[in-house]
């Protein structure tokens, strides 16, 4: 078992990939720019959390918990059905620079 993962991992040499073609396509950019936007809410959401001004009588761990998933689910569909425009913006910065890089010169 151990010589097979050995010459899996001759066959892979150093392990990273060098295929870079899946990083110029549209829906990936979009994709990227819909999680960042999730990550960002769900970001600004626990801040906004974390600033309460007292705590309540019955706060426990477990509510705790159970709202920092109810956020998380909250920004991801914040994201999904009404971005702010910051994923947005990043997918066009990073498409701008991809044509950048690709034509080899400033713009």
């Amino acid at each position: 078992m151990p010589s097979s993962i050995a010459s899996v991992g001759a066959s892979l040499g150093s392990g990273v990939s060098t295929d870079t073609s899946r990083l110029a396509s549209r829906e990936n950019l979009d994709a990227a720019g819909q999680r960042f936007e999730a990550i960002f809410t769900g970001m600004m959401l626990k801040s906004m959390r974390a600033a309460k001004l007292g705590d309540g009588l019955f706060d426990s761990k477990a509510q705790e918990q159970f709202r920092d998933m109810q956020d998380q689910q909250l920004a991801q569909n914040m994201a999904t059905h009404a971005p702010m425009g910051i994923g947005k913006a990043m997918t066009a910065f990073l498409a701008r620079s991809a044509a950048v890089d690709e034509g080899g010169g400033a713009p």
